[in-house]
């Protein structure tokens, strides 16, 4: 967790209680990411680490988003290697968890995730977990951005384990689905396209298939400038959009990252989300754009 362990368990804390103020639920990621990444680690300890994590949101009564973990992506020797701790792992949880396979592209780190560098065979590793802990398994979300492979994952996935949709570039299609079945959504663009997406699917809900396509087209363009590659720098394209809709007041974000895109890249997101419309305020967007441009010397 990038603020650290100790900040990040507050959050989380503070987040499930108002949840559970509200009646609501959460998922919250459970993951490795406290271990040192410069340490040596055996599986015992990435097996630990996991366990940690997992106690604590179940403890404060959320759901398990099981993350992908770069300590088990750099120790690992083989298949079994990711059997034993998803095994461990899935075998003490109180509820079934969602997985989460996080594919190179959003971080480098995780290449060769399950085993093998190459999708077919980490395909099978995967889906052979999943069938051998189907009962503690809710679903698995892909982030691959390879439509065809997370549609070929849902057809094979055991009854009852649902398929969540991490496909930033072919949603729409995955989300509506085919007659064999369809994807959840649980994808990052749906943070920076909020309201198109709540109106979409409420479109979707209704059998309106017509106005659900016609409502995420443009955000569709928009997605996948913000999710171009390099693409582990997506959410510098969130952020600044959530900061020209007045969300925060500021665009700085954890390690410089606002820098990670350049003020053309920026500057087409205004124009593309102005497209989608989704600058709730274009005012007060046209004014922060401004003021991007001013410090880049542009105006």
């Amino acid at each position: 967790m990038g603020l650290g362990w100790e900040t990040s368990r507050e959050l989380i804390r503070l987040s499930l209680a108002e949840a559970r103020a509200e009646g609501g639920e959460i998922a919250c990621g459970a993951g490795t990411d406290h271990l040192d990444p410069a340490e040596e680690v055996l599986l015992p300890e990435i097996e630990r680490a996991y366990e940690e994590q997992c106690a604590f949101v179940e403890g404060e009564g959320g759901r398990v988003i099981l993350m992908a973990s770069r300590a088990l992506a750099a120790r690992a020797e083989s298949p079994e290697d990711y059997a034993e701790v998803y095994g461990a792992i899935l075998s003490q949880v109180s509820s079934p968890v969602i997985i989460h396979w996080l594919g190179e592209m959003f971080d480098p780190a995780l290449s060769g995730y399950w085993g093998h560098g190459d999708l077919d065979a980490a395909t099978e590793v995967c889906l052979s977990i999943i069938r051998d802990h189907a009962a503690k398994v809710d679903g698995i979300k892909v982030s691959l951005l390879e439509a065809s492979r997370e549609v070929e994952i849902r057809r094979r996935l055991p009854a009852g384990v649902r398929m969540y949709t991490g496909d930033d570039f072919a949603y729409p299609e995955l989300i509506r689905g085919d007659e064999e079945g369809f994807s959840h959504a649980l994808l990052g663009i749906f943070d920076a396209i909020a309201p198109a997406a709540s109106a979409a699917l409420q479109a979707l809900d209704a059998g309106d298939t017509e106005r659900y396509e016609e409502i995420l087209a443009p955000t569709v363009t928009l997605s996948r400038h913000i999710f171009k590659s390099p693409t582990r720098f997506y959410k510098t394209g969130v952020v600044f959009l959530a900061y020209l809709n007045g969300h925060q007041d500021h665009f700085r974000m954890v390690g410089g990252q606002e820098g990670a895109r350049s003020v053309t890249h920026l500057s087409e997101l205004f124009v593309l989300a102005d497209n989608a419309g989704l600058l709730q305020d274009p005012d007060l967007a046209t004014e922060r754009m401004q003021l991007v441009l001013a410090v880049a010397g542009v105006v």
